[in-house]
């Protein structure tokens, strides 16, 4: 118990004294974290409705491919994303290991399954299909119609996208196995946490712990007053 408020106040100094440090590692999660999230949702969205809708052999074995990819263990995809950026891997030339450009890649894959699988159940189960029919009949371009039909499943996309941010944000295996935790170059808050574990300093790892939380809160707060924004009043 001790320990949980010594993290409490440390949390509360870190945060309230501004520590260049603390705020540095923050702001670097941050901007992971959301790059990743909006390349994760800039590939799976339009894979989802293509999933939704399309009439495809194989579609089944793709949609159950994409829900497996839910439970992938993220310590894969930073050993797979090594591999191919390390020095003599395939994409070596670019240099990208132990940088934060590569971290986004490994977060962006982890985070794309689920925010593919999420849109792909909120757009069959929250999009009317007679809606699709009128529309065609209507004379509404592909584009126009894929609009239409993301905006009616906008509630479920948002929480897909949310479901993404969580994943990149609180995502450590890959991150350490890509980014190499270096100190104010690649060091997030849950590879912080970590590094200060093995140091036996649990203050300091709860209180960035308690930070990733409060910074997981504020941004998923913010998705949710806009997707309830967005929700149709009911009688």
């Amino acid at each position: 118990m001790e320990t949980l408020l010594d993290a409490l106040a440390e949390a509360v100094r870190l945060l309230a004294s501004g520590d260049a440090e603390t705020v540095e590692i923050l702001l670097r999660s941050l901007r992971v974290s959301l790059a990743a999230t909006a390349i994760a949702c800039a590939v799976a969205l339009p894979a989802a409705y293509g999933l939704a809708f399309g009439r495809f052999r194989g579609r089944g074995l793709l949609v159950a491919t994409v829900n497996t990819g839910m439970g992938l263990p993220p310590v894969v995809v930073g050993l797979v994303v090594t591999v191919f950026l390390w020095r003599s891997g395939p994409l070596g030339e670019l240099e990208l290991l132990y940088t934060t450009t590569g971290m986004v890649i490994a977060q962006a894959l982890i985070a794309a399954p689920l925010v593919c699988a999420f849109a792909v159940a909120a757009l069959q189960g929250g999009v009317d299909p007679g809606l699709r029919l009128q529309l065609r009949g209507l004379g509404a371009t592909r584009l126009r119609l894929a609009l239409a039909l993301l905006r009616e499943a906008r509630l479920g996309l948002c929480a897909a996208a949310m479901a993404g941010f969580g994943a990149a944000l609180s995502e450590v295996g890959a991150a350490m196995m890509v980014g190499g935790n270096i100190a104010g170059e690649t060091r997030v808050l849950t590879t912080g946490a970590v590094l200060a574990t093995s140091r036996g300093d649990f203050a300091l790892a709860l209180a960035l712990g308690l930070v990733l939380l409060i910074v997981a809160f504020a941004v998923t707060a913010m998705l949710t007053v806009l997707q309830q924004r967005a929700a149709p009043l009911r009688a």
